[in-house]
């Protein structure tokens, strides 16, 4: 079992980044068996397929490096690393560029949500991204991706690109790339905003008080849960009760999500209650989730030669790992190298 994943960086890491994607991956690193192998990728190659500041993207590149190891991803038991360091997702691209057809890149969901009514105003980047998705996991001979709901169409496009690779280039013996099966991580919590919890935690929000930040200190974290926005009413029993009233909800799912309950379980507890007495509950919870992370998160960014040799491990490591499927994949094409 090979398992590998991706995730684009992104600048001010929070809460919302750790409970809805960060975990899932410590957790699978975590189950993983002997001669089984979890590899996952800082996606900054994916992420100028859009436009972006390059100095930003170089520091939320090393901020997002920072933060999976300081949630638990170990980069001895994990192979680590960013696309730009591994050339050969950008070469298997270009070779899976040639089987991959404008119908079915046309059909993905996701490009015409991006590009809206200016697809002609889009960048080529855009409009490739999935053969570079199907690259980032096919170079490695995966047999397991861990997929939402909004990334299955993305899968299945790489699962046909291989197949037919397979049968135009290959023989049914011996082909060229494993098709990868999906695999569904647990249902990760939807954190929103603690000013308004109608809308989803985000780095791009005006205030700093809407969002929890891996890098807050226990001070600035309980303050910031203090005055997240509530309503005057008690917590009601069961979940039902919080129905019309998201900020609350987000709180309690906040708890259940940390301490790995349902949302039910936490109202059990406390039903009944004010926000005066689970909102310091819920500071001191995520006080004490955070202190080691947040420690461990500063201590990395503050040692920039450690985090380059984290990242220059897994690269070699991940560049070793692809290497016999790009050179199968040059040879099978016919390519004299």
């Amino acid at each position: 079992m090979r398992v590998v994943s991706g995730i684009q960086p992104t600048g001010n890491l929070h809460l919302g980044n750790y409970l809805g994607a960060i975990r899932n991956w410590v957790r699978m690193q975590d189950e993983m068996k002997d001669g089984e192998q979890c590899l996952f990728f800082l996606a900054d190659m994916h992420a100028i397929s859009m436009p972006h500041t390059p100095a930003e993207l170089h520091k939320a590149t090393l901020e997002m490096a920072a933060a999976v190891v300081a949630c638990g991803i170990d980069p001895q038991r994990s192979v680590l690393f960013n696309q730009a360091q591994v050339p050969a997702h950008a070469e298997l691209q270009w070779l899976l560029n040639g089987t991959a057809r404008m119908g079915w890149l046309n059909r993905m969901t996701q490009w015409k949500d991006k590009a809206g009514k200016n697809r002609e105003g889009q960048s080529v980047a855009l409009f490739g991204y999935p053969v570079l998705q199907a690259a980032d996991v096919l170079l490695y001979q995966t047999t397991h991706v861990p997929v939402g709901e909004d990334q299955k169409q993305h899968l299945e496009l790489a699962r046909d690109i291989a197949q037919k690779f397979n049968n135009d280039f290959a023989s049914e013996d011996a082909p060229v790339f494993t098709l990868p099966e999906a695999i569904t991580p647990p249902q990760a919590a939807r954190i929103m905003s603690l000013r308004d919890g109608s809308k989803k935690m985000s780095k791009s929000d005006p205030s700093e008080m809407s969002r929890i930040e891996l890098a807050d200190d226990a001070d600035t974290v309980m303050k910031k849960v203090k005055k997240a926005k509530t309503d005057p009413e008690p917590l009601p029993s069961e979940a039902k009760g919080l129905v019309g009233r998201p900020e609350a909800l987000n709180l309690v799912t906040i708890y259940a999500a940390v301490t790995d309950k349902t949302v039910d379980a936490v109202l059990g507890e406390f039903g009944g209650e004010g926000f005066g007495k689970f909102k310091p509950a819920l500071g001191e919870l995520l006080v004490e989730t955070l202190r080691p992370i947040s420690t461990r998160f500063n201590e990395l960014l503050g040692d920039r030669e450690a985090l380059d040799a984290i990242l220059a491990r897994g690269a070699s490591h991940a560049r070793e790992l692809g290497r016999p499927t790009l050179d199968a994949a040059y040879t099978a094409l016919g390519l004299v190298r």
